[in-house]
């Protein structure tokens, strides 16, 4: 303390007053800090929590944002090496022109940064790359920052030199080739470079064939820039040019044997070939372009006059009697394609129909016989089966009406329709076309699954009448005589009994009531509780009051919870306080000195109720 109150007030000519000191931290500082941190040295706390020798680690990330975000992440330098202290290699207080960052390049491990040193890079002295009075993390990676003078291609290729260079040696070149658009083939593999890249401008360099090979083009340029097409890199005078492969049009025929400039006058590319017969073939088109420009459809390339015309292959084809008719029976004009194709265009004479059927003819109709009937109504949306093969047509189509006929069952069968209306319009659903009395009903779909004893029940024990919805689902609709209970055991029968036999019931009170039987409810009889009728469930009070208000000796006076005193076993049985049980027997008080130390419970006529109140305490009453 002595020491403290020295330091604190030293004389003003040792330059240390209590004025000029301003915090006790800077009186205690051991000495300068470097210049570059001198602006905080008056400021201990920019560096320093008190009491919190590891707080300066915080303070300096704080400051040195890119160092402490290389620790965080993991890269760089001071990500790389063993987490510690930053005092342990950068120690403060040694003067401004102490040297704090000390780096031995000797044994420096470059690899623990973010650009390890490979090929020649290890042999380069440090002060190459990291420039004087420069933070080392400013150097940078990139090749054109020490190279640049080395670089013969002036930019033009951009700052990417190790695509091509390796750290071996700067003259040494790994381009591949294959990684361009241009892959090197062939002939183009053995071409220098300088061949193609003039002048060492190696980016868009043009890749057209004519760029290097425009005096080779006997074509004059006729047929396109696209030499490739024809030409590859092997060998230039070779052909690899296939006509039926590499177009969409194939040479056939004599067209196999034309020169290519019989077709192809102008430029290839600019001057688009037409592939159309008539373009070639128009003077000899004897139809005068009435049958249109598909001349393929007819004439082939082995002979022009050689006709080949398939009648299958139209819109038409001849089928039956059609195929035996000359053409001009239906071609009335050399103009083939308007020839109508309905049927009434040639048969509305025979229609006997009178057009109620619409144009439609080969529904119905044939091409073999006109007579011959061949309407599929399996394919309408009413298929005949059963006993509707049978029906004749006008049946159900009244006055030859065969358009929107109605389908449902009812519009034929409403009068066989015996449940009047009530089971809906789907008679499908339990009868079939085979027979209208055979039915396919499943009961299981309905609200009653046939169970059990239900099964072999005939219909109309349930179902008195045809209206089935009717019918009601409850046991007693049926079982009423059944019921040897008199309702007392409520309606729902299915709660003991099932569908297998009557006789068979099954019922937990213990598992399926909240009133479990025990002690002796155990042996009682189910109408010693239940002993009246219920229209529902049978539900009854769980009070012990409820059947033993007769029981009840204290006239209500102890309340409604006989189970606090009295035991399930036996009425009689007594709870005691300590949990065990007495029977209870008659209590006198003649003679009998006041069992209470109650004040005024003893006096006239007290001594009943003192007792009466012990005997509520043993079983566990309030005295209050």
């Amino acid at each position: 303390m002595a020491l403290l109150l020295l330091l604190v007030g030293l004389t003003p000519g040792f330059g240390l007053g209590l004025a000029g000191a301003g915090s006790l931290e800077s009186v205690l500082m051991p000495g300068k800090v470097i210049s570059g941190h001198a602006k905080t040295e008056q400021k201990c706390e920019a560096c320093h929590i008190r009491f919190d020798r590891e707080g300066q680690n915080k303070r300096c990330r704080d400051c040195h944002k890119d160092v402490g975000q290389d620790i965080a992440q993991k890269q760089g330098y001071h990500g790389r090496i063993k987490e510690q202290a930053c005092r342990t290699c950068h120690t403060e207080h040694k003067g401004r022109e102490a040297r704090i960052v000390v780096l031995d390049e000797k044994w420096f491990d470059h690899t623990l940064t973010d650009y390890p040193l490979k090929g020649k890079h290890t042999e380069t002295e440090c002060g190459k790359c990291h420039k004087s009075g420069s933070k080392y993390r400013s150097a940078q990676s990139a090749c054109v920052a020490c190279h640049k003078k080395d670089d013969a291609h002036k930019g033009k290729l951009g700052a990417k030199c190790a695509d091509c260079h390796t750290e071996l040696d700067w003259k040494e070149a790994r381009f591949d080739h294959d990684t361009t658009d241009f892959k090197l083939e062939d002939k183009h593999a053995k071409a220098k470079c300088k061949d193609c890249h003039r002048d060492n401008v190696f980016k868009d360099t043009p890749m057209a064939c004519v760029s290097c090979h425009r005096k080779d083009d006997k074509h004059k340029g006729r047929f396109g820039e696209k030499c490739q097409t024809c030409h590859n890199a092997k060998v230039w005078d070779a052909l690899v040019f296939d006509h039926d492969r590499d177009t969409k049009y194939l040479l056939r025929g004599k067209h196999r044997q034309a020169r290519c400039d019989t077709c192809h006058t102008g430029n290839l590319y600019r001057d688009k070939l037409q592939t159309a017969c008539v373009s070639c073939h128009k003077k000899d088109d004897k139809h005068k372009s009435s049958l249109g420009e598909k001349c393929g459809d007819c004439h082939v390339e082995r002979d022009w006059k050689e006709a080949r015309f398939d009648h299958s292959r139209s819109r038409f084809p001849l089928l039956g009697k059609h195929d035996a008719i000359e053409c001009k029976a239906c071609h009335k004009s050399p103009v083939f394609r308007d020839t109508p194709m309905t049927c009434i265009a040639c048969h509305k004479k025979d229609d006997k129909h009178k057009g109620s059927l619409g144009d439609k003819c080969g529904d119905c109709h044939g091409e073999r016989d006109w007579k011959e009937n061949r309407f599929d109504h399996g394919k309408t949306r009413f298929a005949l089966l059963g006993k509707h093969r049978d029906v004749k047509c006008d049946d159900c189509h009244k006055d030859r009406k065969y358009k929107d006929t109605p389908v449902a069952c009812l519009a034929c069968h409403r009068k066989d329709d015996v449940h009047k209306g009530q089971q809906g319009e789907k008679c499908e659903q339990c009868h079939s076309a085979q027979d209208w009395k055979q039915t396919t009903f499943n009961h299981g779909r309905t609200r009653f699954p046939l169970l059990g004893r239900h099964i072999a029940v005939e219909c109309k024990k349930c179902h008195a009448t045809a209206q089935y919805k009717d019918a009601k689902t409850e046991c007693l609709a049926c079982h009423e005589k059944d019921d040897v209970h008199k309702r007392r055991l409520g309606v729902q029968c299915e709660s003991c009994h099932n569908a297998r036999s009557w006789s068979l019931w099954d019922y937990n009170h213990n598992t399926r009531t909240r009133f479990k039987l025990e002690g002796g409810h155990r042996g009682l009889d189910c109408y010693s509780c239940h002993s009246k009728p219920v229209t529902g469930k049978a539900v009854l009070p769980m009070t012990c009051v409820s059947c033993h208000d007769k029981d009840d000796v204290h006239d209500g006076a102890f309340g409604r919870q006989c189970d606090k005193c009295h035991g399930i076993d036996s009425f009689k049985q007594i709870k005691s306080r300590m949990g065990q049980t007495r029977t209870s027997g008659k209590v006198t008080t003649s003679g009998m000195a006041c069992p209470t130390s109650v004040r005024g419970l003893c006096g006239d006529g007290a001594v009943q109720r003192a007792l009466t109140l012990q005997a509520m305490l043993a079983a566990g009453g309030d005295a209050r």
